[in-house]
């Protein structure tokens, strides 16, 4: 498999390193299964107070915006920014969320969800976002996604938006 040196553009779709990339289609079937493995693990992997995943539909809607990266036709990975919504559903301007990064497991340690941030990142530059954070897990299981998002300069943050404090809940942000 070619190196993923990062994210490329093309005049019909952004490129990861050889990946084809698009804008999620809800009514692929890969789709839903990719993202229901995603949910079955979030829930083997943390209790369920502390499983902020979202579902298909949660995800099919105008404030959020989700990737699909395909090794021909196999769905290899997602990363989603959505928009940061306050206690009460007010919308936050300007500060955006990464949400459903995954990586199929045959493809994890290729650089492929690195390529996946960078996208979300660029493509929420390009729109003027000024923030963008994100809740990750703080169980053992989700160390190499943590270190990933520090790499990419995410600090450590309070929760944000309509988030509560939670033992199990890893919060980072970062400003573009």
């Amino acid at each position: 498999m070619p190196g993923l040196a990062g994210v490329t553009a093309t005049s019909s779709a952004p490129v990861l390193a050889g990946f084809s990339v698009r804008r999620a289609d809800f009514a692929d079937p890969r789709l839903g299964a990719f993202l229901g493995e995603h949910l079955a693990d979030m829930a083997a992997t943390s209790p369920p107070e502390s499983v902020h995943a979202l579902d298909l539909d949660g995800l099919n809607r105008p404030t959020v915006r989700l990737w699909t990266a395909y090794d021909g036709d196999v769905l290899v990975a997602t990363g989603g920014i959505a928009v940061v919504h306050r206690p009460g559903g007010d919308q936050e301007p300007g500060h955006e969320e990464l949400k459903s990064m995954r990586t199929h497991t045959g493809y994890r340690g290729r650089g492929l969800a690195r390529a996946m941030v960078r996208l979300l990142l660029e493509d929420a530059a390009a729109r003027g976002v000024r923030r963008v954070s994100l809740e990750t897990g703080t169980e053992d299981y989700f160390a190499a996604a943590r270190g990933l998002y520090a790499s990419e300069g995410f600090l450590p943050c309070e929760p944000f938006g309509a988030y509560v404090p939670d033992e199990n809940s890893a919060f980072m942000t970062r400003r573009l």
